[in-house]
């Protein structure tokens, strides 16, 4: 059985583009905007506990 071998070639660096600014900015808001749902969606998750339970009592 024969393996390929990796040849200089194979291992060449690939072209990677180091700023990333904008795509890292999109990044940021993307998951602020998920953090501030998810907040929005517990505080509504506790306030209807809290309700609910005040209209048990």
């Amino acid at each position: 059985m024969v393996f390929p071998v990796m040849t200089q070639e194979a291992a060449a660096p690939a072209n990677v583009p180091t700023q990333r600014q904008r795509t890292d900015l999109l990044g940021i808001a993307y998951l602020g905007t998920i953090g501030i749902v998810m907040l929005a969606w517990i505080a509504g998750l506790v306030w209807g506990a809290i309700a609910f339970f005040n209209w048990l009592v």
